[in-house]
């Protein structure tokens, strides 16, 4: 009976940790690499240049022979006691984390760092650098858009349809970014405490302030003291494009606000290892 054997099969094997079937000589013999013609391959580099360490200067004075071999670079007067190690230039380049599978658009979130630690929002989209962009929205749970880490937030099962919203494509990593300070306007805010002694107050730029404010009233449901009733209520030139949206989505699951509304929190008893969000 012929025995078949496998094509396509490796002649090495691994037979344990870092140990493989044949040694390197061994799967030298078996491919009969010997037989091969050995080229030797041409060198790209440059030829090397024997640069002298000593050059012959004239000194002057009757005495002192007219000529003297002095080296090429001076050694250093002093030396270190100890030897310091040069710090190695970082080579990895910066790539944004991968999306964990939980976090989708529409899901909402729990922060857990931050101004906003306890409260809910809506994640809409990750930016370039990795960061996720949320909305709380701002008129809901007071959030505004802003971005976040996704290492300080914890995935719920709760989802928003937002395949309706438009993001825009203003909404980046540069929009979210602290304007810098030239060293003019350090000098100025630094004179200004000194003569007042108070502490300037930080102001948000127009561009953001317009872009959270609109000119038309969203509609939304919010639950009164009373959980089965929900009044009806409009709001006007409070709420961004982008919330204005969110909320008519979050708006056809009335209960959704109030679950929003509500931090995160926990009690006497409860395990959040234990916990499905």
């Amino acid at each position: 009976m012929a025995v078949t054997t496998k094509k396509n099969l490796p002649r090495n094997r691994a037979i344990g940790p870092h140990v493989n079937r044949l040694s390197k000589s061994q799967l030298y013999s078996k491919k009969a690499l010997y037989k091969r013609p050995h080229k030797p391959i041409p060198s790209t580099k440059a030829p090397e240049v024997d640069y002298a360490a000593t050059k012959t200067v004239k000194v002057g004075g009757a005495k002192n022979g007219g000529e003297r071999l002095v080296p090429v670079h001076k050694a250093p007067r002093f030396y270190p006691t100890e030897v310091q190690s040069k710090p190695k230039k970082p080579r990895k380049a910066h790539r944004a984390p991968g999306l964990r599978s939980t976090l989708t658009p529409g899901t909402v979130v729990i922060i857990l760092a931050g101004r906003f630690r306890g409260k809910r929002a809506v994640f809409l989209k990750q930016l370039e650098s990795g960061l996720l962009m949320i909305s709380g929205p701002f008129k809901v749970n007071g959030v505004p858009l802003r971005r976040v880490n996704q290492a300080y937030v914890i995935a719920t099962q709760t989802k928003v349809d937002i395949s309706k919203i438009k993001l825009d494509e203003k909404f980046n990593d540069a929009y979210f970014a602290k304007e810098k300070k030239t060293r003019d306007q350090r000098a100025k805010a630094k004179e200004f405490f000194a003569e007042n002694g108070e502490r300037e107050k930080k102001k948000c730029p127009d561009g953001r302030i317009a872009d959270q404010k609109t000119v038309s009233i969203p509609q939304f449901y919010i639950p009164s003291v009373d959980p089965p009733n929900y009044l009806l209520i409009f709001v006007a030139g409070r709420d961004s494009q982008v919330d204005k949206s969110l909320i008519a989505a979050i708006a056809q699951t009335p209960v959704l606000v109030k679950y929003l509304a509500t931090p995160f929190g926990l009690s006497n008893g409860d395990f959040p290892h234990r916990m499905k969000f």
